[in-house]
């Protein structure tokens, strides 16, 4: 691939990953162990809102966020702050939109953790900080990785938020997902061609590396 506008695009989707990623990880750990753990008035309103983008099409979704985030919206009205067509845009929308995928996987690792085990701890005097340090993140580490590649697959491909949210401004906005809708629009298949097999070699290893991770669960799911 020579195309030096591809490896700027794919520099640009890499890092609105690894930040989403990030924030991912902050905003879901937390959140995927409250609704495990807490009871709470609301709670089911707050599942179902945080799982919403599994149903709700992607143009609809990135449609909201363009008014929530665009100058008119109450973002640019009481904070003075516009983030559509902005990098922190592609950002927040590609954390909603894998965030159901992210807190799927952390919900299901934290339910799979004995609860006796963080009762115990916490009879021997052990801090709730020490108890999340030497027992649940040892134990569902790789659950949590799982999550988070999982997340991570899902932004790289991502395409109707991020085209709503961000539109297609090169060095700027415009990922790899829409670099080939664009290059299909102008007739470059061979471009195309080779920018989706880029992301198909990506693809493959990060759910390979997952599979791989949920195998290394089942051994410790079976004894439990």
């Amino acid at each position: 691939m020579n195309d030096p506008i591809f490896w700027q695009t794919l520099k640009l989707t890499l890092e609105v990953c690894v930040v989403s990623t990030i924030v991912l990880l902050l905003f879901g750990i937390p959140l995927a162990w409250i609704l495990v753990h807490k009871r709470f008035w609301g709670k089911r309103v707050v599942e179902s809102l945080v799982l919403l983008p599994l149903t709700l099409p992607p143009t609809v979704l990135g449609f909201y966020l363009l008014l929530f985030l665009g100058q008119n919206g109450p973002m640019a009205k009481y904070l003075h702050i516009e983030w559509a067509f902005r990098f922190e845009g592609l950002v927040i929308g590609s954390v909603l939109f894998s965030l159901p995928f992210a807190l799927t996987a952390y919900r299901e690792t934290f339910l799979a953790l004995e609860p006796d085990l963080i009762a115990t701890a916490r009879t021997l005097g052990a801090s709730l900080p020490r108890v999340w340090r030497e027992v649940i993140l040892p134990l569902c580490w790789p659950g949590i990785l799982s999550g988070t590649i999982l997340a991570f697959a899902h932004t790289l491909g991502e395409f109707g938020v991020v085209l709503m949210v961000g539109g297609s401004i090169p060095g700027k906005t415009r990922v790899v997902s829409i670099y080939i809708y664009d290059q299909v629009q102008a007739l470059r298949f061979d471009r195309a061609a080779q920018a989706s097999a880029i992301l198909l070699i990506i693809s493959f290893a990060l759910v390979y590396s997952v599979r791989s991770l949920e195998d290394r669960l089942k051994p410790r799911k079976g004894a439990t």
